[in-house]
């Protein structure tokens, strides 16, 4: 299903703003107000930030290095992992509920608990409050490797909504070409970027992918201040938190909208908390892609080919021998 033509313009809102770090329920509050102020403006789809829900814990090190653990380190994720949530449970429920409430399509970053591992996840919800699915990041980046687990191709999906068709690519999984095609083959329309990454170079593979993919763009990062996370000792920014003060910025932001022929329609925002919003008018896909299809007339399937194995994996799998009776 294509976008709907008869309602070619949709009204996106990014909130870039901070989680209350280990404070699970008072982040999901923060996310209702933000999300009452986003269609209060008249959003039909609003992005939140990588980690929204969970907390990206930007500068800690979890007490690790090679060959060695800290009792502290260990005490950290303890609580960090207390405050992920569960697919399916009880903050999905309420998320659910709140994008039924608002009548708006909702793309939410968690940190996913699944046992004992944390995945760092994409959520989506449609307008009449049901849970569509998830994306899990599938390459965490240097340290969060050390305190997320990797997703699967079974999580990469492309869901068709009469707003468009919907997807979500998490941080540096925007710098991974192959990965990038998998969603473009899905037919994506508008490209989810959830994020940690404020410098300005991410600007420019934001407007990459938009041009690359002719697709609508919404990236979307955190703005904190040394204040949003727990203070020291109980929590430690390595290597720079004698250089901080409560109000310090340690993410900037740099949040963005950028419509399929590479035209910024919001943002980049660097100044603090903000909704940041756009009409993104459906038809321009088209246009775009009459200059660039990349996995259409400018693709060259008889040169150059993907494989996506889309299929769950799992550590531990049974096979029992039948039994006649």
């Amino acid at each position: 299903m294509e976008a709907d033509a008869s309602t070619p313009t949709v009204r996106a809102t990014v909130v870039q703003a901070s989680s209350v770090f280990y404070d699970t329920p008072a982040t999901l509050d923060k996310a209702e107000r933000l999300l009452a102020e986003a269609t209060g403006e008249g959003s039909q789809l609003v992005v939140f930030p990588e980690a929204f829900i969970g907390g990206y814990p930007r500068g800690s090190t979890f007490g690790s290095s090679i060959g060695n653990r800290t009792q502290k380190g260990r005490e950290e994720f303890r609580k960090y992992h207390a405050a992920a949530v569960d697919v399916p449970g009880p903050e999905v429920d309420r998320l659910a509920a709140m994008a039924g409430k608002y009548k708006v399509y909702l793309v939410m970053g968690v940190i996913e608990r699944d046992g004992y591992t944390l995945y760092c996840t994409v959520l989506f919800f449609d307008s009449q409050g049901h849970y569509l699915g998830k994306h899990r990041k599938i390459m965490p980046t240097a340290r969060e490797r050390t305190v997320w687990g990797f997703g699967d191709g079974s999580t990469v999906p492309v869901f068709e909504t009469p707003i468009g068709k919907l997807g979500a690519v998490i941080c540096w999984e925007n710098r991974m070409p192959l990965l990038r095609t998998a969603i473009y083959s899905k037919g994506v329309e508008i490209y989810c970027a959830p994020t940690a990454d404020a410098p300005e170079t991410w600007q420019a593979t934001m407007k990459h992918i938009a041009l690359e993919g002719g697709c609508f763009v919404l990236s979307v990062n955190q703005f904190c201040r040394r204040k949003d996370y727990p203070p020291p000792p109980e929590y430690t920014f390595s290597g720079t938190e004698d250089d901080l003060t409560p109000d310090s910025v340690v993410c900037p932001g740099g949040s963005v909208i950028i419509s399929p022929l590479g035209t910024v329609l919001a943002g980049p925002n660097y100044d603090g908390e903000a909704l940041l919003s756009a009409d993104l008018d459906l038809r321009e896909i088209a246009q775009a892609k009459f200059d660039f299809d990349v996995v259409g007339h400018y693709s060259r399937p008889e040169v150059l080919s993907l494989t996506v194995r889309d299929h769950p994996t799992k550590a531990v799998s049974f096979t029992s021998a039948s039994t006649k009776t």
